[in-house]
């Protein structure tokens, strides 16, 4: 049974960051990603955490939604910590966990803060320059489209792999819990593109091509 996940969901509201422009989240969320990673060290860390923490309760994430964040990230953030803890001692595991959390909980506050037809749009607007390059703009937005609503799918998966392997005694087994999520993600990446061919979507023949649906 699959729970919902703040990452690709959209919350009405009026606060500072629903009144701003899909493009300036973009953009903001483009240069927080590269100041995140062109610094380093646990206080950066701490500043970027706090500072996405902060992004998400700006746009309407509350409480039980930043556990869903958290919970989702925990499958992936535990095994990395533990492998840069051992490696390079804990401090460099928590800068580089804290990091890519900051990043989810910014990225969490740009898609409840903008409404899914208004990203699409922004996304096909910036790519139009790009046309006479041989860039198609509609099929730029329609996998940023995927991409978006495919990540609380993946949350999903991981969660079903991970509570399968704990039912047969396999918790603490790497293999048992990566293999099927990996297997089970590209079987359902097979049936969406199965999916989106049968309704003529990518289809080289204007005719033919469809605009998906937010």
């Amino acid at each position: 049974m699959s729970s919902p996940s703040p990452l690709g969901a959209y919350r009405p509201g009026r606060g500072p960051l629903h009144r701003l422009r899909p493009g300036a989240k973009l953009l903001g969320m483009f240069l927080f990603a590269i100041a995140v990673m062109t610094t380093s060290g646990p206080w950066w860390t701490a500043a970027w955490l706090a500072l996405g923490i902060a992004f998400a309760l700006a746009s309407g994430l509350r409480g039980r939604d930043l556990w869903r964040v958290a919970r989702g990230f925990l499958l992936i953030g535990v095994p990395l910590f533990a492998f840069q803890a051992w490696q390079h001692g804990p401090l460099q595991g928590f800068s580089i966990v804290g990091n890519l959390l900051a990043l989810i909980l910014a990225a969490s506050a740009v898609t409840a803060s903008t409404a899914a037809t208004d990203m699409l749009d922004t996304v096909a607007w910036l790519m139009r320059p790009l046309a006479r390059f041989g860039v198609d703009p509609d099929r730029v937005a329609l996998a940023f489209s995927i991409t978006i609503s495919t990540i609380p799918s993946i949350v999903t998966i991981a969660r079903q792999t991970q509570q399968a392997a704990r039912a047969r005694g396999l918790d603490r087994s790497l293999r048992a819990r990566v293999v099927p999520l990996v297997l089970r993600t590209v079987a359902h990446a097979q049936a969406m593109g199965e999916a989106l061919a049968a309704r003529g979507v990518g289809d080289h023949d204007p005719d033919h091509r469809a605009r998906p649906r937010a």
